[in-house]
């Protein structure tokens, strides 16, 4: 865990502060945040509560949680199981088999929680150079004449094991523009923001681009690569249909030495039989550096395919400070359409 999570597990009185990512203060002016809440080891955090990301550092709130299918390529190898905290393997859960392209080997999916949140305004120009803040994002009509892509800026999905809950005083501790939407201060409750009609609406209508269903993890050489692939719906034009899909992945770093992202190489296999390769220099225009103070680096990218289903897998080609360089492996994940038709998306009911 970074540095800037661990000052505030162990800090047993009022949290101070907002640092940024690089866990640095900005400023000489503390300000008071709230008090830090024992994190729960079992069952879930309630919508409205309040979070410090334990990675990224940022401040948000619970919308809602879902529970995800994780396929885990480490824990076949492990001793010790315990940072899966909701279930150990069972029988009516599907297995991920790697496909096209990989080991032929199937991974048992294990349940898990995460959390749709809201990211607090103030703390996203901090965060925007380790961690995507606009996650979230959805085709419009999918006529062929429509080309809209409606983007949800402040989203993001957290694991359980990443909320850091605390609680405080203020009745509107977070700055975003769907907070007081979805969300209203009700004294005396715990935690003390319940969710309106608007939310649960917004919920239901958003449901087919919002759900997370699957997380694919997979560690080589202390750097685990985690990927969530969403469908966004797909468009139509005279030939076939294409479809969408967003992935976000997260690079961290479990190590002591620095290690810089170089290149990408991505196998993109889709059901019409084609096999594409995509070669290129680092990510999102960036070769981020994954070091002991900032391990961890997220974001997102799309893919579309003319067909309803896929593959994707690859590497990261890695570089040490002392020059060794090896490809840290992308686990294998399936690019699944869902039976819905795309309409367009609403952010209030």
């Amino acid at each position: 865990m970074a540095l800037w999570g661990r000052r505030f597990l162990y800090l047993n009185r009022d949290l101070t502060g907002i640092c940024s990512p690089a866990f640095r203060c900005l400023s000489n002016n503390l300000s008071e945040v709230g008090r830090l809440d024992t994190p729960k080891l079992g069952g879930n955090y309630d919508t409205g509560q309040l979070f410090l990301h334990k990675v990224f550092g940022y401040r948000g709130v619970i919308l809602f949680p879902w529970l995800a299918r994780v396929y885990d390529r480490d824990l076949p190898n492990k001793k010790e199981l315990g940072f899966i905290r909701d279930k150990l393997p069972e029988p009516d859960l599907p297995t991920f088999s790697n496909n096209v392209g990989a080991p032929a080997k199937e991974i048992k999916g294990r349940t898990h929680t995460y959390y749709q949140v809201l990211i607090d305004g103030r703390d996203c120009p901090y965060i925007t150079h380790r961690a995507q803040t606009e996650s979230v994002t959805f085709l419009g009509n999918h006529s062929e004449n429509t080309r809209n892509l409606y983007a949800i800026p402040g989203l993001d999905y957290v694991a359980h094991e990443d909320i850091l809950p605390y609680s405080t005083q203020e009745t509107a501790p977070l700055q975003h523009e769907l907070f007081d939407k979805f969300l209203l201060y009700a004294e005396g409750q715990d935690p003390p923001f319940v969710a309106q009609d608007t939310l649960k609406a917004w919920q239901e209508k958003n449901h087919p681009w919002l759900e997370l269903s699957d997380v694919h993890k997979e560690t080589t050489e202390n750097i685990r690569v985690t990927v969530i692939p969403f469908y966004m719906g797909f468009r139509e034009n005279q030939q076939n249909n294409v479809y969408w899909w967003r992935y976000c992945i997260r690079l961290e770093n479990l190590g002591e030495a620095t290690v810089q992202l170089r290149e990408r190489n991505w196998r993109i296999f889709s059901l019409s039989g084609t096999l594409e390769t995509v070669r290129g220099r680092g990510v999102v225009g960036q070769e981020p550096v994954l070091s002991r103070d900032q391990p961890a680096f997220q974001y997102s990218s799309h893919v579309s395919l003319q067909a309803p289903s896929g593959h994707m897998w690859g590497t990261f080609r890695m570089e040490r400070e002392d020059g060794y360089a090896f490809d840290c492996r992308i686990p294998p994940f399936s690019l699944e359409s869902k039976q819905e038709d795309p309409t367009e998306p609403q952010t209030n009911s």
